[in-house]
């Protein structure tokens, strides 16, 4: 699968790229289909200690799944939008299986 990973307003460090694109290629296993997903990280400009927020957005045929979280750090929001969308996935594949 293919990881599209898209930082907003600063450069992302390859540490934290090769840590998102580990995490979200793991969700192949829930889900055999995806063709592949695009990671957009932001950080907001406010006073409050979670202003970065994680957007995944997976592309499976027929539909979109998309996950935003907005955590302290980077790895924290992706750490929660992975299993947001564990739970997403496994969904999708049970209807697709009761078809």
């Amino acid at each position: 699968m293919k990881v599209f990973v898209q930082s907003v307003n600063f450069n992302a460090d390859k540490n934290l790229i090769d840590f998102i694109e580990k995490r979200v290629t793991s969700l192949e296993k829930y889900y055999d289909k995806i063709v592949d997903s695009e990671v957009f990280l932001k950080v907001q400009q406010t006073s409050e200690k979670e202003n970065k927020t994680v957007d995944i957005k997976i592309n499976i045929p027929g539909n979109d799944i998309v996950v935003k979280k907005q955590c302290k750090t980077f790895e924290e929001g992706t750490m929660v939008a992975v299993d947001s969308l564990k739970r997403k996935l496994t969904k999708e594949k049970e209807k697709v299986r009761v078809k």
